[in-house]
């Protein structure tokens, strides 16, 4: 694979979806949340996340921009046989570098399609950037490609996420954020003010509020967030203290 991002306490990643059919609502995209949830598994930051139209100008614009503020760029779809399948090709440009068909592209794909010819078609999916790694896709169709800090993966779920398995142990890793959730027993409204006097008490944690509805109505949940247990800790035990304030009054 290419040369990783160094080991460092934060590692980040963007992520560019490509294709009209999401954007169209045709396809509904199932690839954002499982990519999210396995970077927070390992570690690593997602910070952003845009879709983009199969259009090659506003690929490489938008793959530009993420490659330059992320640790990693991880982007699904576009990667097929059709004539509107050009992710190939925008990744190239934007690496200003030469794209061909690769002899190890097409003997995955060979090994994927036994008796069946490499068509124009076919080809066309191994197609692969200069200088680029394959992303194998453990015999679910064509390879991906891992070039610079841009990785790509195919759109179909089952295959991404294959890809993304494989990919995992070959990431560098940051220090995972830890998660505490208390429950508050009241609706968001009645604690906002109380909550926003915590989370200023507390600017290295990251404290958020979800409302939702259960069998005894409106409430919400607090999530408290951190890399430091013992910070993690400290807005915990304020945001507890909080709650029990507003209970009492």
């Amino acid at each position: 694979m290419p040369a990783h991002t160094p080991p460092a306490e934060i590692v980040t990643a963007g992520m560019l979806v490509i294709g009209d059919e999401i954007l169209s609502g045709r396809t509904k995209d199932r690839n954002i949340g499982h990519l999210a949830e396995t970077m927070t598994a390992v570690g690593i930051d997602l910070r952003e996340v845009r879709v983009v139209a199969d259009i090659e100008e506003e690929i490489v614009a938008a793959l530009n921009a993420l490659r330059s503020r992320y640790s990693y760029v991880f982007t699904t779809g576009g990667i097929g046989p059709t004539h509107d399948d050009i992710t190939a090709d925008s990744v190239a440009r934007a690496f200003q570098v030469p794209i061909d068909v690769d002899p190890r592209a097409v003997a995955m794909m060979e090994a994927r399609f036994p008796g069946r010819p490499m068509n124009e078609a076919r080809l066309r999916m191994a197609r692969i950037p200069e200088g680029a790694e394959l992303v194998d896709a453990g015999g679910m169709g064509a390879p991906g490609f891992w070039i610079g800090n841009v990785i790509v993966m195919a759109g179909v779920p089952s295959i991404m996420q294959t890809m993304l398995a494989g990919l995992v142990p070959k990431l560098a890793k940051g220090a995972k954020i830890l998660s505490e959730t208390v429950r508050a027993d009241a609706r968001e409204g009645d604690i906002g003010t109380e909550l926003r006097a915590v989370a200023e008490a507390h600017p290295d944690v990251m404290i958020g509020s979800y409302p939702f509805t259960d069998e005894g109505g409106p409430n919400t949940n607090l999530v408290i967030r951190s890399r430091d247990p013992m910070r993690l800790e400290a807005a915990r035990a304020a945001v507890v203290t909080m709650l029990a304030g507003v209970k009492a009054r």
